[in-house]
């Protein structure tokens, strides 16, 4: 299989000033898919506009034909699985069955306290995740579902007509600690990585690689455990978070040459931020079209 070369658009431009031509340029240039951030607010753009990602996605979805969409990645911090299903079917049917849903445990940022909540430990986040992904399953799978756990609930939920992606949409599972790699094996049809975050600030590329594989190994390890075909289950990277940063974007080489390494340990897609100037996603964007133009065909 030849690697599927995916970008990230952040939602904060308005649609009318720039969001929608993103959309319809990432289509343009033959991404794979164009997926975008599923926060309340981040980071540094706190303080900017910033829009929601389901309405983003869904406006997305009416100004394209062919490119896939989704979120890398949503998280429980502030949504539910019963009202996230329902966003999800709605998005399925209107973007004529594109859209894959990126999914994580979620941080402590802005969105662990913005609807008033103290920060969730470390363990309750995977908890919730642990429920939240099995839930999600049945409601986009199962036309009524009722569930009483620990954190979730559902009582007789209705999710007619479903998925126009049978038995539902995919799930891209991002984890890397075993219990999120367990639900990716279980759940996902894909599984996400950034990396490993404690190598960004000091790491090595080369100790980013190593580090890489070896949450690679681990999942290997795991799909074997629960009887998963490994192969069976795609590889995604996002990157800007290991310690190359933007650096692969300088050149188509340097791009073809970071991606390489990545394939050589079993990855199926590489996903590239969309350009912002004045931000840690800067890039130059004739080199950016470049190697969405005429990278893929050099890692086949």
């Amino acid at each position: 299989m030849s690697l599927r070369l995916s970008t990230v658009i952040l939602p904060y431009r308005r649609w009318h000033e720039g969001g929608r031509s993103a959309w319809t340029r990432a289509e343009q240039l033959g991404f794979h898919t164009a997926y975008t951030y599923d926060h309340l607010s981040w980071r540094t753009f706190r303080d900017g506009p910033w829009f929601g990602a389901v309405p983003t996605l869904t406006a997305a979805a009416s100004a394209t034909d062919r490119l896939r969409l989704g979120t890398l990645v949503t998280s429980p911090n502030f949504r539910h699985p019963v009202t996230l299903a329902k966003e999800l079917i709605s998005l399925d049917d209107i973007s004529g069955g594109r859209v894959t849903l990126g999914i994580g445990a979620g941080g402590s940022g802005f969105d662990a306290t913005a609807l008033g909540q103290e920060p969730w430990t470390p363990r309750e986040r995977a908890d919730r995740f642990a429920e939240f992904v099995p839930l999600l399953d049945r409601l986009l799978s199962e036309d009524a579902v009722s569930y009483e756990g620990d954190y979730y609930s559902a009582h007789e939920a209705r999710n007619i007509p479903g998925c126009v992606q049978r038995p539902r949409l995919p799930f891209a599972v991002a984890a890397t600690g075993p219990r999120g790699m367990r639900l990716a094996a279980r759940f996902g049809q894909a599984w996400v990585t950034t990396g490993d975050p404690k190598l960004y600030e000091n790491g090595t590329p080369e100790q980013s690689i190593q580090a890489i594989r070896g949450q690679a190994e681990r999942l290997d390890d795991i799909c074997a455990e629960v009887g998963r075909d490994m192969t069976d289950l795609d590889r995604v990277l996002l990157t800007g978070f290991t310690p190359d940063r933007v650096a692969p974007l300088q050149s188509l080489n340097a791009f073809v040459d970071f991606a390489g390494r990545h394939v050589e340990l079993g990855f199926t897609e590489i996903v590239i931020h969309w350009p912002i100037p004045d931000s840690p996603f800067a890039a130059d964007e004739k080199v950016f079209e470049q190697i969405a133009m005429e990278a893929p065909a050099q890692l086949r």
